[in-house]
């Protein structure tokens, strides 16, 4: 029996919302801003920077990661914050069943068997008409925005997992949600959790 779902997902792709979805309909906590709060608790930064810091690369990629400040151990900020995001992920997966979105859930809590890792891509062209819907965005603004935020997703997960972001074999279900929709995604979901 599962008792975590974690998603990672392509920008647009609707992951969040299906996220919620699943965790409404399985009467269970969904975090996604909740582990920024927790973080930012247990850190005493603020949460705009561990919501731009938590999940993303630096603006100039992972070559940038050498040159964040770091203390006399080497260990940077990015560093600080990402592990009190393993101690808070950890906690919460040991105390309930949840939903975590992003945050490198799936790589942290891998030694777990309860735990279902699912990934949510979709076509460009659907996750382009979202994005420019949900933050009223020209086409072209909307597949920049698209193009930097996967960008340093993919960056900031290589860095702290050494593993490929949406490679197939770190998930137990990958899921199109342009070809399937959310509702289908959302049943995929809900059946293999149950299982």
């Amino acid at each position: 029996m599962k008792n975590i779902i974690t998603i990672s997902r392509e920008f647009g792709s609707g992951g969040h919302f299906i996220g919620e979805r699943i965790a409404e309909e399985l009467h269970i906590p969904f975090y996604d801003r909740a582990v920024i709060f927790q973080v930012a608790q247990k850190t005493g930064l603020a949460e705009t920077y561990i919501a731009e810091h938590g999940e993303y690369a630096p603006k100039g990629g992972l070559f940038s990661y050498s040159f964040v400040g770091r203390d006399l151990q080497g260990s940077s900020v990015d560093d600080y914050i990402y592990q009190a995001q393993q101690t808070i992920l950890r906690e919460l997966a040991q105390r309930e069943s949840c939903v975590v979105i992003g945050r490198c859930a799936d790589y942290i809590l891998r030694d777990r068997k309860d735990v279902l890792n699912v990934f949510i891509y979709g076509e460009q062209a659907s996750k382009c008409r979202r994005i420019m819907d949900l933050y009223q965005k020209t086409e072209k603004e909307a597949l920049a925005l698209m193009k930097e935020t996967d960008k340093k997703r993919r960056l900031h997960y290589s860095y702290h997992t050494e593993q490929k972001w949406g490679m197939p074999a770190n998930y137990a279900l990958c899921l199109n949600s342009s070809l399937l929709g959310y509702s289908q995604c959302v049943s995929f979901i809900r059946q293999a959790f149950s299982h």
